[in-house]
C-alpha cells in the first residue's frame, strides 16, 4: 500500500490523538494540556512546517511532531501505528522532519525517549541519534494538570 507524506494541521488533531492513544508508549508520553487540541493548535501554528503525518488509504498512520527554538530542534512525538509499523515509516517521518528543520537553519536536534522503551531507543540508534550520558534532563511544571514525571 502507498504511504504519502504530508504536513499535518489542527484538522488533523483527532486522527493523531487516535494513533497516540494505539500505542502504551504514546499514550504515556502525553500530558492533558500540551497535548489538548489546543496545545497541539499553538504547537503547530509555532512549527508550521516540520510537523508530517504518513496517510494510507486517507489514514493516518504515523506523524511526527517537530519543532525548534531558533537554535536546537527538537522531536516531541513520533509515532507509527503498530499495525504499520516495519514498513520504514518512521524513518520517511524522521527525514522529513530533519530535512524541514535543515532548512529553518537548525543543525542539532534532540528527542527525548523513555529509558525503558528499548524497541524507541533501538530506533533511534539507527537514525544516528546518540544517548547522552554527560547531562541531566530536567523538567519543572507549571500547571498541576501536567504531571512532572519520575
Amino acid at each position: 500500500m502507498k504511504v504519502t507524506i504530508r504536513i499535518v494541521t489542527i484538522a488533523d488533531y483527532d486522527a493523531i490523538f487516535e494513533l497516540w492513544n494505539s500505542t502504551e508508549q504514546s499514550r504515556r508520553a502525553l500530558n492533558p494540556v500540551d497535548d489538548s487540541r489546543d496545545g497541539i493548535d499553538r504547537y503547530l501554528k509555532r512549527n508550521p512546517t516540520t510537523c508530517f503525518a504518513a496517510v494510507m488509504d486517507g489514514n493516518i498512520v504515523g506523524v511526527i511532531l517537530s519543532g525548534h527554538d531558533g537554535r536546537r530542534g527538537i522531536i516531541h512525538h513520533l509515532c507509527v501505528h503498530p499495525d504499520c509499523r516495519r514498513m520504514g515509516i518512521a524513518s520517511r517521518l524522521v527525514a522529513m522532519a530533519e530535512e524541514a528543520l535543515q532548512k529553518e537553519g537548525i543543525q542539532k536536534v534532540f528527542g527525548l525517549v523513555f529509558k525503558d522503551n528499548d524497541v524507541a531507543n533501538m530506533f533511534w540508534e539507527t537514525q544516528g541519534y546518540t544517548a547522552r550520558t554527560n547531562l541531566n534532563y530536567r523538567n519543572k511544571s507549571m500547571n498541576r494538570l501536567i504531571p512532572v514525571g519520575k
